[in-house]
């Protein structure tokens, strides 16, 4: 093998060539938010950030500046909040629920709503300090974990582990703790 051959540069022939962006237009990223909402629930900030993806990849293709088009995006973003597409209540309250039959503690439901771009107050809120919400939130993650009163007999009894295993989703320690200890058992939970 000579050392002047050249790396192959040539594209396979069933690789498919890559698709040129479109212009942005009003109607281009008024069509883009909709099919992205008929798809996925979404708060204002995400779907933000999903026109605005859009716009820097054509913009970078295209030579434009995407500053240029902030305006736009926002006002197709607050056409949708108005038109009640979008809102952000409605989808803090639905994916908090949904999170928490998973066994999401209120502080790892409030971390994934803000990152999600809910705003931090009506995050915090969603998240909510509901006792009873967490302890049952508390059990499904320890079910979820096989720890507690879902320890397989044949695995050793590892206290310290299984209390950190839940204070790293996000659980007091005192819960966490209680838990582990059985002090709060499923029927209790239950009831």
């Amino acid at each position: 093998m000579e050392s002047d051959e050249k790396p192959r540069l040539q594209k396979s022939a069933h690789e498919k060539p890559r698709r040129v962006p479109r212009r942005i237009s009003a109607d281009y990223l008024q069509r883009a938010a909709m099919h992205y909402l008929e798809r996925y629930a979404a708060p204002a900030e995400q779907v933000r950030r999903v026109l605005q993806r859009k716009i820097v990849a054509s913009c970078r293709h295209h030579e434009q500046d995407p500053a240029a088009f902030a305006e736009m995006r926002d006002a197709i973003v607050a056409r949708c909040v108005s038109s009640g597409l979008i809102d952000d209540e409605r989808f803090a309250q639905a994916r908090a629920a949904s999170l928490r039959r998973k066994g999401q503690s209120g502080r790892a439901v409030a971390a994934k709503l803000a990152a999600k771009g809910v705003p931090r107050d009506l995050a915090a809120q969603a998240g909510g300090d509901d006792e009873a919400a967490e302890r049952s939130a508390v059990m499904i993650a320890a079910r979820r974990k096989r720890i507690g009163p879902w320890r397989r007999p044949d695995r050793p009894f590892d206290r310290q582990k299984e209390v950190a295993a839940l204070a790293r989703a996000g659980f007091s320690a005192a819960l966490a703790r209680a838990v582990v200890d059985g002090e709060i058992s499923p029927e209790k939970a239950a009831g």
